[in-house]
């Protein structure tokens, strides 16, 4: 396949080019045989007419085991108190392996029509719910291999982690996962982080953890995680997710706990829709503060940083559908991510995909995977201005025709027996 008149932002072009310059992209099979400027040629190609080309979208922070439950337990009130008890009692309710399976798979078809070929999702791994979701999301990991990318991570708070974390890493490991927490302000948080870490690290896995996802100014785990993995030297890539607690610091506060995850080599996800929707909540008042956390004075700093989707239709985010356009539309808006666009592309794409350990996936270039989505926007104010629903996916190669599955598929899941 000849891809003519394709535009692709300086971001993923193989060397220092105009933004948004036009090329010809060959496809051979499943890679890219050549890039090379606009010819004007059409013979024997597809014309792009001056639409923007990016490679395929790595969305590398979403809760797949608990997606699409709204209509049967929604979060009345929003906040995140309130989401917290209702996923509970989802999760106690309803969360058989037929269940699980169900919504993962919906979600799974949703993401891969929208572009998506890579996927980190956290699994919530309290018992007895470990044994339930994991052997599901390993099933599914080789159901949707050839097609998506699927990582899977422990969820457990910092609190409730074993003891002895032999068990659980073996579980999670078995099964193809790695580890992580959500970090809380209770007491032993540091012992229990640095077994988690020393373990992680001893074992050779990365981790990802939840980390400060509130407003509040005194909460600072960004910086006790950075500290522990100075301390340990850590070797493979730690993960913090949200961050919102930057948003609120003092500068001072904020330049030092900064400097201090560029020192330990942390990188950093941001969440931007769910904690826009979650954070700063109190009925009856609007909220002062927007969700997200401090990317620009982190990419300032070398610090990786990638935004994803998170939750989908669940008591921690009514709304999403693991469309990783929308979530880059979005997060330009709320976190400026353009005057100049520059570099911020590769964070919906080439930079969770360098944080997973994924290869070819960083430019639209000779060698590279042949997993693109072409938008028929021209600009970036095109862009970002629609939903860009009429964009053309190509996954090895080949255009997919894959629709997107229609909610009705899980209406069975609302007339289940409580």
């Amino acid at each position: 396949m000849r891809l003519a008149n394709a535009a692709i932002p300086a971001a993923f072009q193989d060397g220092d080019g105009e933004d948004l310059a036009l090329f010809d992209i060959t496809l051979d099979g499943a890679r890219i045989a050549s890039v090379e400027p606009a010819s004007g040629s059409l013979i024997g190609a597809r014309d792009c007419a001056g639409g923007i080309v990016v490679p395929a979208f790595v969305d590398m922070h979403t809760h797949l085991d608990k997606g699409h439950v709204w209509p049967r337990t929604p979060n009345p009130d929003g906040t995140f108190a309130g989401a917290m008890a209702a996923t509970g009692r989802d999760r106690a309710a309803f969360w058989s392996a037929d269940d699980v399976a169900a919504r993962m798979d919906f979600a799974l078809r949703a993401a891969y029509a929208h572009g998506t070929a890579a996927i980190r999702t956290h699994i919530d791994s309290i018992a007895p719910q470990d044994r339930i979701s994991w052997p599901v999301f390993a099933e599914m990991r080789e159901r949707w291999a050839g097609r998506m990318t699927l990582q899977g991570c422990s969820l457990n708070p910092i609190d409730l982690l074993p003891d002895d974390l032999g068990p659980h890493f073996d579980h999670v490991t078995e099964h193809g996962g790695i580890v992580g927490a959500v970090m809380y302000t209770v007491a032993g948080r540091e012992a229990k982080l640095r077994a988690l870490l020393e373990e992680a690290e001893a074992r050779g896995l990365d981790v990802d953890l939840h980390v400060d996802e509130a407003l509040d100014p005194t909460r600072n785990d960004l910086a006790l995680i950075a500290a522990e993995a100075t301390r340990i030297g850590f070797s493979g890539t730690i993960t913090c997710g949200h961050c919102c607690t930057l948003m609120t610091m003092d500068d001072g506060e904020a330049d030092r706990t900064l400097d201090a995850v560029a020192d330990a080599g942390l990188a950093i996800v941001s969440l931007p829709l769910c904690n826009l929707y979650l954070q700063d909540r109190v009925a009856g008042r609007t909220p002062r503060i927007r969700g997200g956390t401090l990317v620009h004075e982190m990419a300032a700093r070398g610090i990786p940083v990638a935004v994803a989707s998170d939750n989908t239709r669940d008591p921690f985010y009514a709304y999403g559908d693991l469309d990783m356009a929308e979530v880059w539309r979005e997060a330009t808006r709320l976190l400026h991510l353009d005057h100049p666009v520059g570099e911020w592309p590769l964070a919906f794409s080439a930079t969770p995909a360098a944080i997973m350990g994924l290869p070819d996936r960083d430019k639209v270039a000779p060698g590279a995977v042949a997993d693109l989505t072409i938008f028929r926007a021209r600009r970036w104010t095109e862009l970002f201005a629609r939903p860009q629903v009429d964009r053309t996916v190509i996954r090895n190669g080949a255009v997919l025709d894959t629709p997107l599955p229609d909610y009705r598929e899980l209406d069975d899941r609302w007339t289940l027996p409580r």
